[in-house]
């Protein structure tokens, strides 16, 4: 089946290829920051972010490519309803991982399909993690592991590449988890044929 996948999210690419979609990579272009900023400002909650995010990146890439089917995607970390978002450097992504060390987050991720610049389907997946307590060294140590390219790219935890190591509980979809709720999306491709 072919998609085109409005991210530039090499996760998600890997997901949709091991699970024989023909993927041709567009990214969107969107701002997420002035999104997530206009959005909070007019009272939206973290998955209405998250939704919309996934929504206008598809529609956006969708009306550049008539009678494609193109797939938008968006992850939310949201704390206490407070949105955590990707880190600028490497100060800041330990900063993210002290705000939540110890505690229980929501991991909210969205995806959109969208045809001739229309929305076809949409779905939302929450997954509740737990962070272990752990000391500024322990944080330290997990960040050197990271290339700073793919922290600043993909956030401060990359569940596909030893950040399950942060957590004491993890409750929720790995695939809703790393970016992309892959049996949804085959559920809803099926749906077409």
């Amino acid at each position: 089946m072919k998609i085109i996948l409005a991210s530039k999210s090499g996760v998600r690419k890997e997901i949709l290829e091991k699970n024989n979609f023909d993927c041709t990579v567009i990214p969107s272009g969107v701002d997420e920051d002035q999104v997530k900023d206009s959005l909070l400002a007019a009272g939206a909650d973290p998955t209405l972010i998250s939704k919309n995010l996934a929504e206008l990146k598809s529609i956006k890439v969708s009306n550049k490519n008539p009678d494609q089917l193109v797939l938008g995607a968006d992850s939310v970390v949201s704390l206490n309803d407070e949105i955590i978002n990707k880190p600028n450097s490497r100060e800041e992504a330990l900063a993210i991982l002290k705000k939540l060390n110890g505690s229980k987050h929501y991991l909210i991720s969205s995806v959109c399909i969208s045809k001739n610049g229309a929305m076809i389907w949409n779905y939302t997946d929450s997954s509740e993690l737990v962070m272990k307590n752990m000391t500024d060294k322990e944080l330290e140590e997990y960040l050197a592991k990271i290339k700073t390219e793919t922290l600043l790219a993909y956030g401060v935890y990359q569940i596909e590449a030893g950040g399950l190591e942060l957590f004491s509980s993890v409750k929720g979809d790995r695939d809703s988890i790393m970016g992309l709720p892959i049996k949804q999306i085959i559920n809803y491709i099926k749906t077409l044929s």
